[in-house]
């Protein structure tokens, strides 16, 4: 081994000679800092046995590469050394220059630049093919393949990973890494890198780096690693021996690093040696400038002996692969020329070489290196015989070609993006929350959103505004735009860049300047979904209240930090980089959690999302079943929501799509998200008991025959009373018209109450409907009969003991603190007739299409506003106070009646006589029951004449909501088809079935 080495010095030395020191002087750029005094309290594996090994070494694979390179002709044994580019986007002339260099030149190994993976794995079979040993194939894919090739799954940068706490979660990404590149037969996966950034101007590192703390940045490396190489692929550490600190892109000139070798040695070093120790396979070398480490000046470190040979392999041990950076780049390239360029890194002692400008003209040279000497058997033969060894240990030995079937579903399965979810439930950083501004607890209060950046920004709002009223203000003239945010509590601020790593993401003048005037005169929480390195242009956050950074800007970046402001999630992560003096490496608040209702992927609660998708085909028949023209459907499991989709059309003529945010008339689980919880309420005050007579509640029932009637009686319909009344029909005339006795066209004295447009009823006529109830026979046999009259008594007793209308209860008490802002009655007063899906068009009472007025009767004559119906919502909304009673009461931490109240009107207290129902709770689960039958004996809900169901069961943490208008465009007889087709009970039983046990 010493003689191997004398060899290799002499010969650098020679080489050095014989080409003059043949460099540039004045191509090289400084890019230095003062050096920083650091201690290094780390132990080292100094003793090889004692690291750790992912490849064994077996007595086969020696006899194997032995057999193999005893077998090589010398231009065989010099093509091993080079990896060469290649493009999957390319035509038939590039693959044909590839193929060449494979056939006639021998090299031993492809990496693949831009392309995609079905072209690139049909690529990779047509080059292994024309090789004689099989090839190595490598690529970029720092944060997945995506870096490289379309189609392909993106995972975060390294510097959003950097600022997550859980290690296990930067394993998970390894590991996915590994298996999609081993699905296109990638060998090699360039990373991870372990630069250290501590120059925020370096534009080429960046976003690439983990951070600028050194242990963390190791730490994060090492977890990748873990993930990679622990499933079969080599990871190679890079930019040996650090590109950190440097502020000239090597791709372009050649970078001076003027630190001295003990700051390298603490700091840049640092990951390196903790990585050889975990078993790193490969190291990839630099072309930088480094006195320190190399007296020559201006020869690039992927050249010289000093640091790859002396430094990297005797210091620091390493025995692994070495690949130089890019030969093509400027750092190297404009060092030598194509073949002494290749000599020279060679003899500095680097195994691999990356990307040779000219592959024919190095190949010439180094065998003329070899036959004069230059270049030894031994020295050959140690780099050949290397890379032959982890040939083997890839599994080149036993060569197979990639099975070309489904690639695309197998490189993007649904579950990358659970743990998409969870690595940013784990990355987004607070780092100011000036009194609590975070999480955004009152709900009820006026918020302002303000756009800045020039990237989307939908998913954001859209998230948000599922929480609560979001106002998006816009104004070309900031004195304008802060005179209307003074009508608002808050003003959110999101900043938006382009999702790409070497952009520049900054702040504009314009921007720094509305954002100041903004912070100034408002309380802010700035929001910002670009590197953390775009707040350096912030001199000063004093005016700001609350700062998130979100590190990217994608889809599933906006949902998450969506969910932090509002408190459906809290704040884990920590800055993996400082921002001038204001905020500290590490530095990250912790945020109060709310059980508010989340969103992530169903594999993240135990659901398989294949399964799910099966309610796709369910909703399509029934559509093309002319069962409903539309619907929405939504499921959440363990407070989070994990499918929520629309279909269909509002009408069947395919006008308008339904939307997630459309309304629809939920008909009688209006009862149950508006009637029921304010009866709740007062119950759990003690303003009512299970026995509280209906004459004690609603005095204007004593002296009848319901007098006696008990409320727990009352809400388990086991009163007698019956089902309901066409109230409508004793108000038309003799065509079925509405009677001028009864109705006006227009608004006037006595006549405001609207039922439908142009059509007003007497406003008296409440008194009338409640007067036909009171006089309304009770059966002589008590037994369960649904009646309607339940809850129009209900709101009687409601309105009168409180003094409030149902409407404004509904909406104090719940809706705006729940944040159901797309649940009301009479939703015309706020939404668009276009964003309400119409329920009927009424040939027998109001002669019109009936859109945003109430389908049912009854209600429609009390203006829109009933015990039993009314209300219009979404989805989203029913499900949130669908999530407060599987909470028993809690949602947002507020406690808006008791676990007993709930516990108490979740209880069939009449099971023995056949009743399957709590107190305004449907609990029937059979086969008379509106449910799949496979759910549990607690669960609960209501259904809705219009097509709708809301039902919960606590055993499993499932809420499900189906809303549809399935009444429209008419109500044959009572074709009930949606109900007869089963499609609310099938897709529930697909729920059911989706469960991960």
């Amino acid at each position: 081994m010493k003689d191997y080495i004398i060899k290799i010095s002499l010969c650098a030395s020679f080489l050095f000679l014989i080409t003059n020191c043949a460099v540039k002087k004045n191509n090289a750029v400084t890019d230095s800092k003062k050096d920083i005094p650091l201690k290094d309290t780390i132990v080292y594996k100094e003793d090889k046995s004692e690291k750790k090994t992912f490849f064994k070494d077996s007595d086969k694979e020696t006899a194997w590469v032995d057999s193999i390179y005893s077998k090589m002709p010398l231009r065989e044994k010099v093509g091993q050394l080079f990896m060469v580019s290649a493009y999957s986007n390319k035509d038939s002339v590039h693959v044909n220059q590839v193929s060449k260099l494979i056939e006639e030149y021998k090299v031993g190994s492809v990496i693949f630049f831009q392309g995609g993976p079905v072209r690139q794995a049909k690529l990779t079979n047509l080059y292994q093919s024309k090789a004689k040993v099989p090839l190595f194939v490598g690529i970029d894919a720092e944060w997945g393949l995506a870096m490289r090739l379309d189609s392909t799954y993106r995972y975060p940068w390294n510097m959003t990973l950097g600022a997550i706490q859980d290690l296990k979660l930067i394993e998970k990404v390894g590991r996915n890494m590994a298996n999609e590149n081993k699905r296109i037969g990638v060998h090699f996966n360039f990373a991870p890198v372990l630069d250290i950034n501590t120059n925020p101007k370096n534009p080429i590192i960046g976003n690439r780096s983990f951070g600028e703390d050194k242990v963390n940045v190791s730490e994060k490396a090492i977890a990748l690693m873990n993930g990679i190489q622990g499933n079969g692929v080599f990871c190679t550490g890079k930019h040996f021996p650090g590109h950190g600190d440097t502020a000239t892109d090597s791709h372009h000139a050649l970078p001076t690093v003027n630190f001295s070798k003990e700051r390298l040695d603490l700091v840049e070093l640092y990951p390196y040696k903790r990585m050889f120790d975990e078993g790193l396979v490969s190291v990839m070398v630099a072309h930088l400038n480094i006195p320190s480490l190399e007296p020559i000046p201006n020869l690039p470190s992927s050249a010289s002996y000093n640091v790859v040979t002396n430094l990297l392999q005797k210091e620091l041990g390493f025995d692994g692969l070495i690949f130089t950076d890019g030969l093509a780049m400027k750092g190297a390239a404009n060092f030598k020329g194509p073949g002494d360029l290749e000599i020279a890194v060679l003899l500095a002692g680097n195994d691999i070489l990356l990307c040779p400008e000219n592959v024919p003209v190095a190949v010439q040279k180094l065998e003329e290196a070899y036959n004069n000497n230059i270049i030894t058997e031994e020295r050959l033969a140690h780099s050949v015989k290397k890379i032959l060894h982890y040939k083997y240990k890839a599994g080149l030995n036993h060569y197979k070609p990639i099975d070309m079937a489904n690639i695309y579903n197998d490189l993007n399965p649904p579950q990358n993006d659970a743990l998409h979810y969870q690595l940013y439930e784990n990355a987004v950083t607070v780092l100011k929350n000036e009194k609590e501004i975070l999480p955004i607890k009152e709900l009820d209060q006026k918020i302002a959103y303000i756009k800045l950046g020039d990237d989307t920004n939908s998913t954001f709002i859209s998230t948000l505004k599922k929480y609560t009223e979001i106002t998006e203000v816009k104004d070309t003239n900031l004195d304008s735009l802060n005179k209307e945010l003074k009508k608002f509590d808050k003003v959110i601020i999101s900043f938006h860049k382009v999702n790409k790593p070497w952009e520049k993401q900054e702040f504009t003048l314009t921007e720094m300047l509305w954002l100041k005037e903004i912070a100034k005169h408002n309380k802010v929480i700035l929001d910002v979904f670009a590197k953390p390195y775009s707040l350096l242009s912030i001199t000063d956050f004093d005016d700001i209240e609350g700062l998130v950074v979100s590190y990217q800007n994608s889809d599933i970046s906006q949902v998450v930090s969506a969910e932090l402001l509002f408190g459906a999630i809290d704040a884990k992560g920590k800055l993996p980089v400082s921002i001038n003096n204001s905020f500290k490496v590490n530095d990250g608040l912790t945020t109060e959690k709310l059980n508010r209702l989340a969103f992530t992927a169903p594999e993240n609660v135990n659901m398989n999302p294949a399964i799910l998708s099966k309610i796709d085909a369910v909703a399509q028949k029934a559509i093309d079943g002319k069962m409903a023209p539309g619907m929405q459907v939504l499921v959440a499991r363990k407070g989070n929501v994990i499918f929520q989709k629309s279909y269909g059309s509002q009408t069947y003529d395919n006008g308008r799509k339904v939307t997630n945010t459309d309304l629809y008339d939920v008909a009688s689980i209006s009862k149950m998200i508006s009637t029921l919880p304010n009866v709740m309420q007062l119950y759990d005050k003690n303003k009512v008991t299970l026995d509280t007579k209906l004459k004690d509640m609603v005095p204007f029932f004593a002296k009848t025959n319901k007098e006696n009637i008990i409320f727990k009686d009352l809400l388990n319909h086991y009163a007698g009373l019956q089902a309901w009344i066409p109230f409508y029909k004793a108000t038309l005339d003799s065509n079925t018209n509405p009677s001028e006795k009864y109705y006006r066209k227009t608004a006037e004295n006595g006549f405001t109450t609207k039922a439908a447009d142009n059509l007003y009823i007497r406003n008296d006529y409440h008194d009338t409907i409640m007067k036909i109830i009171a006089d309304s026979p009770v059966s002589p046999k008590i037994e369960y009969k649904y009646s309607d009259f339940t809850f129009i008594i209900l709101k009687e007793y409601l309105e009168r003991k409180t003094h409030k209308k149902l409407e404004d209860l509904s909406k104090e008490n719940f809706y705006s603190t729940l944040g159901m802002n797309y649940t009301l009655y009479n939703p015309l007063d706020k939404f668009e007739k276009n964003s309400i899906a119409p329920t009927e068009i009424d040939n027998y009472f109001r002669h019109q299409t009936i859109q945003g007025y109430v389908h049912d009767m009854a209600a429609a004559m009390e203006g829109g506003v009933a015990g039993h119906a009314g209300i219009f919502s979404n989805a989203m909304d029913v499900a949130k106070m669908m999530q407060l009673f599987l909470q028993k009461g809690n949602y947002g931490g507020i406690q808006y009646f008791s676990p007993q109240t709930f516990d108490a009107f979740n209880t069939c207290y009449y099971k023995d006589k056949g009743v399957l129902r709590g107190l305004g709770f449907d609990k029937r689960i059979g086969k008379d029951g509106p449910t799949c039958g496979c759910v549990s004996e607690s669960s609960f809900g209501h259904t809705g004449f219009t097509g709708n169901m809301a039902w919960v069961d606590p055993e499993t943490e499932i809420v499900y909501v189906f809303l549809s208008n399935r009444t429209y465009p008419e109500v044959v007889n009572d074709e009930n088809k949606l109900a007869k087709g089963k499609i609310r009970e099938e897709i529930q039983k697909i729920i059911q079935e989706a469960i991960i046990k």
